[in-house]
C-alpha cells in the first residue's frame, strides 16, 4: 500500500514544509474524525487545478464514534470536478464549502450521496491552500444531537476552521498527540475563562477516580485539578498548561497522579478565525495501564538482575576452576579443568547478554564474537597460529535456546582447534551460517588433517561431542553430523529448526 509520502511524491510537487504539515494533519485527524462523527479524506491536486486536472485522495480516516459512511477504500482514487465540485471550490477560494447532497449523484465517489453531508475544508500553510480535507457526515447522525454530540461537533467545527486558517495542527500539537487520549476517553470543553461548559461521562469518571466529589460543570478546571493532584509541582504544571491554552498557546500532553489514580491530560487551544474560543481537554484514566506497566517493568528488572547475578556467579566459578587448573600438575586433570572453564564461560556470556536485554532474546553473533578469543586462549595447541572467524549471521534466539546453542558452537569450534591440527601448524576454523524462515544451518569447518579412518560421531567417547549430541537432539531438536570437507579438513554440519518447527 502506498503511504501518504509516496502519494504526495507521485501526484504533487509540494515543498517539504507543506508535506510536513499534511503529515501533522493526518497524524492528528483521528481526533477530528471522532469529534465530527464523520469520515475524513485528504485531497490534493493531481496537477494544476486551474487547468482542469483531477484531485486525488491521499489519505482516509474513519470515526470510532460512529458508523463509517464509506465502506470502500478511497486512497489513491481520482475525482473530477463533476464528481467532487466542493473540493475544487475550496482549493480555489480557500473557504469551507458545505453541501447537502440530497438527491444528487456523484458516480464513483459515493454510491448513495443522499445519505451524507459533505464539507470541503481547505488546508492552509501560510497564504497557500495546499490540500482539502473532506468531511462526510451521515445526515441522520447530524440531526441527532445530545449534549455530548453537541459539544463534540462544536469543538470539531472550531478545529476545522483552524485548519482552514492554517493554525492547526502545529508542531507542538503533533508532539503532544503521541499516545494521547482520544475523544471517547474523556472530553472537557472550557470557555474563555477556563470554566467547564461540558464534561463527558468518561471525563467525569476520571476526575472521580482522582478524588473529585462534585460535578465538573461550572468548575474552574485549572484550580479544581490543582486541588486533586498529589505532587505540587505537577499541580502547578497542569495549571500553567491550561492557562497557556486559554491564552492561545499550544497545549501539550501530561500525565498526573492523584490519590492512586493516574490520568493523561491533553489540552487543545481553540482559536477559530483568530479569536479565542476557550480550550478542549482530553482526559484518559490510565491507572490500570500504569499498574500493569509498573508490574512489567518490575518483573523485567528482576529477571535482568537474576541474569546479572548468575553471570557473576558463573564467572566466579570459572575463575576458581582456572586457578585450580594452574595449580594442578596432572595434565589430564588440567585439561579437564580448562575445558570446564570454557563451558562455564560460554554460559556466563549468554547470561551477560540477557542481563542487558529487555526481551529475553540473545544476539548470537555478539555472544560468539566475544567467545572466539576465549576459545583460542584455552586451546591446548599453539593457538597463536590458528585463526577463528565467523561468516554469516546466526541471528537472534530466545534465552532458553541460546544457551545450548552457544555451548554446541563453542564445543565444535574447540574440538576443531584441538584435534584438526598438529602442534605448531597454521590453520583456520570458520563458522559459516545461513538462516532461513525454517532453519538455521551452521557449518564449523577447518582446513586441518580431516577425520581419522573409521570415525563415527555416535561411537565417539569424547565428552565434548557427547555434550554436543545431547544438546542438539534433546534441547534444540536439530541434527548434527561430521563429514570430510569439500577439499580438506572436516565440516561439522549443524541444523536447528526455527519458528513453529522449533516448538
Amino acid at each position: 500500500m502506498s503511504t501518504l509520502s509516496d502519494l504526495l511524491a507521485e501526484h504533487t510537487d509540494l515543498p517539504g514544509a507543506a508535506v510536513d504539515h499534511l503529515q501533522r494533519v493526518v497524524g492528528d485527524w483521528q481526533l477530528l474524525s471522532d469529534l465530527s462523527f464523520a469520515d475524513l479524506q485528504l485531497w490534493v491536486g493531481a496537477g494544476p487545478v486551474t487547468q482542469g486536472a483531477d484531485v486525488v485522495c491521499v489519505a482516509q480516516c474513519r470515526p470510532t464514534t460512529a458508523a463509517t459512511v464509506h465502506q470502500q477504500d478511497l486512497v489513491g482514487s481520482l475525482a473530477s470536478q463533476a464528481d467532487h465540485a466542493q473540493v475544487f471550490e475550496a482549493l480555489s477560494t480557500g473557504v469551507i464549502v458545505r453541501v447537502n447532497l440530497d438527491g444528487e449523484s456523484s458516480g464513483v465517489y459515493h454510491p448513495n450521496p443522499a445519505r451524507i453531508i459533505r464539507e470541503a475544508i481547505p488546508v492552509r500553510v501560510g497564504d497557500d491552500v495546499i490540500a482539502v480535507l473532506g468531511r462526510d457526515t451521515e445526515v441522520q447522525r447530524s440531526k441527532v444531537r445530545g449534549n455530548l454530540e453537541t459539544a463534540y461537533m462544536a469543538c470539531a467545527d472550531d478545529l476545522c476552521q483552524m485548519i482552514a486558517d492554517g493554525t492547526f495542527p502545529t508542531l507542538e500539537d503533533r508532539t503532544g498527540s503521541h499516545s494521547s487520549p482520544r475523544a471517547g476517553d474523556g472530553f472537557i470543553r472550557l470557555n474563555t475563562e477556563g470554566i467547564v461548559e461540558y464534561a463527558s461521562p468518561n471525563a467525569l469518571s476520571a476526575y472521580h477516580r482522582m478524588g473529585l466529589q462534585a460535578d465538573l460543570a461550572g468548575q474552574d478546571l485549572a484550580q479544581t485539578t490543582r486541588s486533586l493532584i498529589t505532587d505540587p509541582f505537577d499541580a502547578q504544571e497542569v495549571v500553567t498548561d491550561i492557562q497557556a491554552a486559554l491564552a492561545g498557546k499550544s497545549g501539550r500532553r501530561m500525565e498526573v497522579e492523584a490519590r492512586g489514580a493516574t490520568v493523561l491530560l491533553r489540552t487543545l487551544v481553540l482559536r477559530p478565525r483568530g479569536e479565542l474560543a476557550g480550550a478542549a481537554v482530553l482526559v484518559r484514566d490510565v491507572t490500570e495501564v500504569k499498574r500493569r506497566d509498573r508490574a512489567l517493568l518490575s518483573k523485567d528488572a528482576t529477571i535482568r538482575e537474576i541474569h546479572h547475578r548468575v553471570k557473576n556467579n558463573l564467572q566466579t566459578v570459572a575463575a576458581l576452576l582456572r586457578l585450580q587448573a594452574r595449580r594442578t600438575e596432572n595434565e589430564e586433570a588440567q585439561l579437564a579443568l580448562t575445558e570446564s572453564v570454557r563451558r562455564v564461560t560460554s554460559i556466563a556470556s549468554v547470561h551477560e547478554m540477557l542481563s542487558m536485554s529487555v526481551d529475553e532474546e540473545v544476539d548470537l553473533d555478539e555472544v560468539v564474537d566475544r567467545l572466539l578469543p576465549i576459545m583460542a586462549d584455552v586451546a591446548t595447541v599453539n593457538t597463536a597460529r590458528i585463526k577463528v572467524r565467523r561468516d554469516g549471521s546466526l541471528g537472534v534466539f530466545s534465552a532458553e535456546r541460546a544457551t545450548p546453542l552457544v555451548m554446541v558452537l563453542t564445543e565444535l569450534v574447540q574440538n576443531a582447534i584441538e584435534h584438526a591440527f598438529d602442534s605448531g601448524e597454521n590453520g583456520t576454523v570458520t563458522i559459516r551460517s545461513e538462516r532461513s524462515a525454517r532453519w538455521l544451518d551452521v557449518i564449523i569447518g577447518d582446513d586441518g588433517r580431516g577425520l581419522p579412518d573409521g570415525f563415527s560421531l555416535d561411537g565417539s567417547d569424547r565428552l565434548g561431542l557427547q555434550i554436543v549430541r545431547t544438546l542438539v537432539t534433546a534441547e534444540l531438536g536439530g541434527s548434527i553430523g561430521l563429514h570430510p570437507g569439500a577439499d580438506v579438513g572436516t565440516d561439522a554440519v549443524l541444523r536447528v529448526p526455527l519458528g513453529r518447527r522449533s516448538r
